[in-house]
């Protein structure tokens, strides 16, 4: 029996049954491919499920369409026009082509189901996924959505995960993509790249499995102009890890007229991430259709063998339609004793092995190198005529079917691929894997797989093979892959230096490309590094797990790298790869300690650096270390390095890029590219995308986009916990902290920053200690504690000058200034803004202009500071910053009054309240808030705007907190932070011209004046 009617996870109740003694059976021949019927069509058939015709045909479900006749051999336009339709595409062919047709019996639900997603698909777009017992039916459900979305003129792209192609990077996305090969060309420039790098169809820099997703979505994006377009993928759970990435990306993105219909079987662990996607069950036959299909197939079964393979099938529709294959026919007419009694899936296996142990040998050689080559295409499999007579018998006994005009072999079903594998010996796989390697000249990554299976001890040459294949791989954006494809050639490797050097390689690629730092330990034990080239990739793949990991030990990664370098014939390699990724990592563990000495060794090996030193590092060098003195003459190089972000498909690059434009306020112009990372969040690139996030969310913060900052950091912090990259998590923390300190809430910024301290101290982290420290300096001054604010100035870097290696002295030029004037430090400030104004720095970026303009007039005497401000308040762009203008005004306004000029104080400070409530920075609108008091003007005398001013957020907040609701309970009603909450009210009191919220009541019901 089915199982019970239930709503599941896709929105779709299965459809009840039509009535009638013959509603569990629909029947299907050959496709029809000249010829658009809708799924229930019986093709060819003038009954339904009834041999004898006796039952009535139900009524056709009318064609979306008008019928539209199309000869077999079109023109090749046309051909081109219907690829993927279920007629003319070869990958469609390859899936889903039946020689003797396949019933659909007892599916009348599932079929429902599937015409409500397709015509779901069709308008908005989406993904389904059918889940099910092996031989359910699912293949047989993807035919018929298949033909009825051919039938209703959507172009069908369809694709299978197989064992035995689970190995070979983006083989699935190639297969599903193949139809629209030619398409690529319409692409955006760093679209077409990463896709085409990714399929193999060009050489480039690595890109990122999100780029390629990305460009996946733009191409079905623009084929869905033309029209609906659908995704189908059987078999996930045998995808290859890069596809499944890049797909499960694609199905939560799915543009609008764009579906993605796929199965997988229950139990079966796939890289493919279902997570949250909506699923349909496909359960087995009721005993009714059961009967109805074994009785249509098998007229001859005598009534006790019927009833005794129907107890046993338990209504699995393979079992059905196999099992009967395997009996004899005295055991089918009854004369015969039946079987004893196995497993399901054994009897499975032995109902498909009785059909290929009696084909002859050549046959049984061809389905094992078809098995094995897991493409399908006959230039591997076949060399000449003996070949074709041997795959004759194949198709003739109902195994596999041969589409000559796409050159390609397919078996009828996936279990019969395992049976061919399962019942050959050892001896035959191995000569059949150096078969088909040998006609793989032309491609030789999977020549080199190949060949490593036919292997069974050490042998270099394969090693070597192997080795060239997985740098192939990693250039098509599949880390992953690469690290496996050199733990094999290492497994293949005799013992001695070139094992060591593969396993350091890989725990290389592990850590610095993938960002999965689990098997670095493990793998660098096994790789026993030596001397040379060998420890120099070990070092590289050792220092970033004690940098990124809990460990964080800075100083054992810094002598670890700098020593390994030093080891290094002179001069160093400039085209070395490993060579430039040591000295990209030792920036970054320089960086993160925060002190000079560690900068040494980096310089030093830098200049030796032959024959040119790369670009980015160039720049990295310049802008990452201390930028106030030696980042000026590389302005113009990192603005074009910054224009060329929309050219650029790897997702490193754009890191890098955005790391050096980060302390000169060049990331908004890097946001496109940093974004398009986001999403691997489960993957391999979870370490780019922790990187993209916190530049991302550091302009955010700088731009006033507060609460899109908290969301980013938020997930940065969480991401980090999970995946334990304790320094990272840092980077996370400084930004809620910052978010505390501008808000006011002392006691979170005083957790936040706690948590970053204890962290760093023990490991020397001296740039996690400083951050902390900028935001206590912001949350001090804000609170009017400047005696506090100029001890965490201090603690930041010296007063008086710009700290050589301190790039974050940048960031809080204004802030130093400040806190030295506040508390009577009059000659260290105007050193301060001296040394910013040696440096150059406003030349940099329009902020620091502003900043030191409002640092200088901070500093000046009260008949210059005027002219100061309003030049640091006209800077072109300043308004970017509002935060930071707001102080500025809030300064100018405060010395205005000083001096009397009350009148024009009120505008500056108005001017700057109002940011500062829209922002929700409390402790600075009491700031302002009391300067503007001081000035007769009273913040009642502010114009209330009114409940229309409201959002319809803020409107909805007020109402609940006027009927009694506290920030928590508002919070839980509308999935806000308490501190959300209390942000906005803070911003809704001025609008609504009231103090408390005991007058939020009659506010609210006030009329508009």
């Amino acid at each position: 029996m089915t199982g019970p009617r239930r709503r599941n996870s896709t929105g779709w109740r299965r459809g009840s049954r039509s009535a009638g003694p013959s509603s569990a059976t629909w029947s299907r021949g050959p496709h029809a491919c000249h010829e658009r019927r809708p799924i229930l069509a019986l093709y060819g058939r003038t009954s339904y499920g009834d041999p004898a015709g006796q039952h009535p045909v139900p009524p056709e479900r009318p064609s979306r369409l008008p019928a539209e006749p199309r000869p077999p051999g079109g023109s090749e336009a046309d051909r081109d026009r219907f690829t993927g339709s279920g007629c003319d595409s070869s990958a469609v062919h390859v899936l889903y082509t039946s020689a003797g047709g396949v019933d659909l019996v007892g599916r009348d639900d599932e079929i429902a189901v599937l015409r409500a997603f397709l015509d779901a698909a069709a308008g908005s777009g989406g993904p389904l996924l059918l889940v099910g017992e092996p031989g359910v039916g699912k293949t047989a459900l993807l035919r018929a959505a298949a033909d009825d979305a051919a039938a209703g003129r959507m172009r069908v792209l369809a694709a299978s995960g197989t064992p035995f192609e689970a190995e070979h990077s983006f083989s699935c996305l190639h297969q599903l993509l193949h139809p629209m090969a030619d398409d690529p060309g319409r692409l955006g420039g760093a679209h077409r790249r990463a896709l085409q790098v990714a399929l193999g169809i060009r050489e480039g820099a690595p890109p990122s499995l999100l780029m390629i997703a990305n460009a996946a979505l733009e191409l079905l994006q623009r084929a869905a102009t033309a029209g609906p377009v659908l995704l189908i993928i059987d078999d996930l759970q045998w995808l290859d890890h890069a596809s499944a990435m890049v797909l499960a990306i694609v199905a939560r993105r799915l543009p609008r007229r764009a579906g993605l219909l796929a199965a997988y079987r229950y139990g079966q662990e796939t890289f493919f991430d279902r997570a949250g996607l909506p699923e349909h069950e496909i359960g087995p036959l009721d005993d009714e259709a059961a009967a109805v299909l074994v009785t249509q197939r098998f007229p001859a079964l005598v009534p006790r063998v019927r009833t005794r393979l129907l107890a046993e099938a338990q209504g699995n529709p393979l079992a059905l339609l196999e099992l009967p294959l395997a009996l004899t026919d005295r055991q089918q007419s009854g004369l015969g004793s039946l079987p004893d009694v196995l497993p399901l899936n054994r009897r499975l296996q032995a109902a498909f092995e009785s059909r290929i142990s009696g084909l002859p040998a050549p046959a049984r050689r061809l389905l094992l190198l078809a098995a094995l080559d897991g493409g399908g295409r006959l230039s591997s499999i076949v060399t000449g005529e003996p070949d074709l007579a041997a795959l004759a018998a194949a198709e003739r006994a109902g195994l596999v079917h041969v589409d000559e005009r796409a050159g390609r072999l397919a078996f009828h079903h996936p279990l019969t691929r395992s049976a061919v594998v399962e019942g050959s010996t050892v001896g035959e796989r191995m000569r059949a894997h150096a078969e088909l390697a040998a006609g793989m000249a032309d491609r030789p990554e999977r020549a080199a797989w190949h060949l490593a299976q036919a292997t069974t001890g050490p042998d270099e040459t394969v090693a070597h093979r192997l080795e060239d294949a997985a740098y192939t791989i990693r250039s098509r954006g599949d880390a992953a892959g690469a690290v496996t494809t050199l733990l094999r050639a290492a497994d293949l490797s005799p013992a001695g230096a070139d094992r060591s050097r593969r396993l350091a390689e890989a725990a290389y690629f592990g850590a610095v490309v993938t960002g999965d730092l689990r098997q670095v330990p493990r793998l660098l034990a096994d790789a026993r590094p030596g001397p040379g080239e060998q420890s120099l990739a070990s070092a590289v793949a050792a220092a970033h797990h004690l940098l990124l990991s809990g460990e964080g030990d800075i100083d054992t990664a810094h002598r670890l790298l700098s020593g390994a370098i030093e080891m290094q014939p002179l001069p160093y390699d400039g085209g070395n790869p490993t060579m430039v990724e040591a000295l990209y990592t030792l920036g970054w563990v320089c960086y993160f300690g925060g002190q000079p000495q560690l900068w040494e060794p980096f310089h030093a090996a830098l200049a030796r650096l032959s024959p040119a030193v790369p670009e980015l590092l160039v720049l990295l060098a310049g802008t990452f270390d201390d930028p106030a003195r030696t980042a000026a003459p590389l302005l113009d190089r990192l603005d074009t390095a910054v224009a060329g972000l929309s050219t650029q498909a790897d997702a490193v690059w754009s890191i890098r890029v955005g790391l050096a434009a980060m302390f000169l306020d060049r990331l908004t112009p890097c946001r496109t590219a940093l974004t398009a990372i986001l999403g691997d969040d489960r993957g391999p690139g979870v370490a780019l995308t922790l990187h993209a996030r916190s530049l991302l969310g550091l302009d955010q913060l700088m731009t006033g986009e507060w609460e899109q900052t908290r969301r980013i950091a938020e997930e940065h912090v969480e991401l980090c916990r999970t995946h334990d990259y304790r320094l990272l998590e840092c980077i996370g923390l400084y930004l809620l902290a910052m978010l505390a300190a501008a808000e006011g809430d002392y006691d979170q910024v005083r957790q936040l920053t706690d948590r970053m301290t204890i962290w760093a101290t023990p490991r020397r982290a001296g740039l996690v200690l400083r951050i902390a420290g900028q935001a206590k300096l912001l949350d001090t001054l804000g609170r009017a504690d400047y005696e506090r604010a100029y001890q965490h100035a201090v603690a930041i870097a010296p007063i008086g000058r710009l700290a050589s290696h301190v790039p974050h002295s940048l960031w809080v030029i204004m802030d130093v200034v400040e806190a030295a004037m506040r508390t009577g430090r009059i000659a260290e400030a105007r050193a301060h803004v001296a040394a910013a104004r040696a440096c150059g720095v406003a030349a940099m970026s329009p902020r620091l202009a502003m900043t030191v303009d409002a640092a200088s007039a901070l500093v000046a005497p009260d008949d210059e500071a005027p002219a100061l401000f309003d030049s640091a308040l006209a800077v072109s762009g300043g308004r970017r910053w509002p935060f930071e203008r707001a102080r500025i005004l809030l300064a100018y306004g405060e010395r205005l009054r000083r001096v009397k000029a009350n009148s024009a104080a009120r505008e500056h400070l108005a001017a700057a309240l109002e940011t500062f409530d829209r922002l929700g920075a409390r402790p600075w609108v009491t700031r302002a808030s009391a300067e503007l008091r001081a000035t007769g003007q009273t913040i009642g005398g502010l114009p209330a705007a009114g409940p229309d001013a409201l959002t319809p957020q803020q409107r909805q907040i007020a109402e609940l907190a006027a009927a009694g609701l506290t920030n928590k309970q508002i919070g839980e009603k509308l999935f806000l932070s308490p501190r959300t909450v209390g942000t906005h009210l803070y911003q809704i009191f001025p609008k609504l011209g009231i103090t408390s919220r005991a007058a939020l009541r009659d506010a609210l019901a006030r009329p508009v004046n």
